[in-house]
């Protein structure tokens, strides 16, 4: 036990090592970004370092697998060069019990990016978005689920429009029981609301809302329902578009683990897919097995003694399999959002494939 706290010990300093090499690093890379995005003589230092340290968690957390087998590579040379490494093989240990140490490590890792860094990159990204809206001079998001319904938010020079809709098509193009509250300017210049207008359906056009079976109250009357209004159609001017719906569900990144499957039964309530979300959510859930899979390809190439030369080529090679079990991730996560396989197979076939093939190799070279 004492030989595998080390080894675990060792291999954890290492990889909080890389990871704040890692963080610090990107972190000057993206503040020259946000420098050069918006006007440089707003922005100031400070703003920036703000800017960039809100952003750079995403990058680390999608990028941590990869951290974890660079951490690998790094331990295990290590072990080789100072000889660590040929003692733990000629006391006995197998090359499989060898590797338990920093495999159950990186496998805890996982559980706590999971657990922590997911909720901690879902609040640093939103509070971004926030932030950098105000930075542009942008309004913030037109959309939201809730399990009432949806709400959307359009405006223009005249005033603000809010929507609601119990339910609506996959991509936001017809809603259905729908409510239109418009708002203006009074008198003395405060907004209140000036209108609704309840329909069976909403259709979104290129400049605007069609409804049909629609009620309209004018909010501003003493007594609304007297001048209450019926129509069979009704056009609402709009500068929404079926792309700008779509955008405002945000990535599934923005919404914390412990709260993605109330939200994806939101958007099924509501009518949307949400099968982008389940997707991201299963491969949250497999994400320690894949960070652990790394590991046991790092060891795959690098668990051997120096002297047996061609360590340059064995790095290269881990780097290669590492960042193509990376790759065939993200294009498996790629089609199980659009539907090409199935959502449990995109989230668990790359780390049991990534796993299989790498613990073959170590059987091969090493036990074999």
């Amino acid at each position: 036990m004492k030989l595998q706290f080390y080894v675990a010990r060792k291999f954890l300093w290492i990889t909080v090592g890389l990871f704040a090499t890692f963080a610090i690093f990107m972190i000057l890379l993206d503040m020259v970004e946000q420098m050069r995005q918006f006007d440089a003589a707003e922005l100031s230092f400070g703003g920036a370092l703000l800017l960039s340290s809100l952003s750079v968690p995403e990058t680390l957390y999608l990028i941590l697998p990869l951290i974890v087998m660079l951490s690998t590579l790094a331990l295990f040379l290590s072990l080789a060069r100072t000889s660590e490494l040929v003692v733990i093989r000629a006391a006995g240990r197998s090359a499989i019990r060898a590797i338990i140490a920093p495999v159950m490590a990186a496998f805890m890792i996982g559980v706590l990016g999971v657990v922590i860094m997911n909720p901690i990159v879902a609040a640093t990204k939103h509070a971004y978005e926030q932030r950098a809206a105000e930075f542009s001079g942008k309004g913030g998001s037109t959309f939201s689920v809730s399990r009432e319904g949806l709400w959307l938010r359009q405006g223009d020079a005249d005033g603000q429009t809010v929507i609601h809709a119990e339910r609506a098509n996959h991509d936001g193009s017809e809603l259905y029981n729908v409510t239109f509250v418009t708002f203006g300017p009074d008198e003395d210049g405060n907004s209140t609301a000036q209108r609704r207008a309840d329909a069976k359906s909403a259709a979104l056009e290129l400049t605007g809302w069609n409804l049909t079976d629609v009620k309209v109250w004018w909010l501003e009357e003493e007594n609304p329902e007297s001048g209450a209004v019926l129509h069979d159609t009704l056009y609402i001017p709009s500068n929404l578009t079926q792309e700008q719906i779509r955008d405002s569900f945000g990535s599934p990144s923005s919404v914390p683990i412990w709260d993605l499957p109330a939200f994806i039964e939101d958007l099924d309530n509501a009518g949307f897919s949400a099968r982008t979300h389940r997707v991201w959510f299963q491969m949250e859930l497999a994400l320690p097995f894949f960070i652990a899979s790394m590991v046991l390809i790092g060891a795959g190439f690098t668990m051997r003694h120096t002297r047996f030369g061609r360590t340059g080529l064995m790095v290269l090679l881990a780097l290669l399999m590492g960042f193509g079990a990376f790759f065939i991730r993200n294009f498996a996560q790629i089609l199980g959002q659009n539907g090409d396989i199935p959502v449990m197979l995109a989230a668990w076939a790359p780390p049991a494939i990534a796993f299989l093939m790498s613990l073959g190799l170590l059987l091969h070279t090493e036990d074999g």
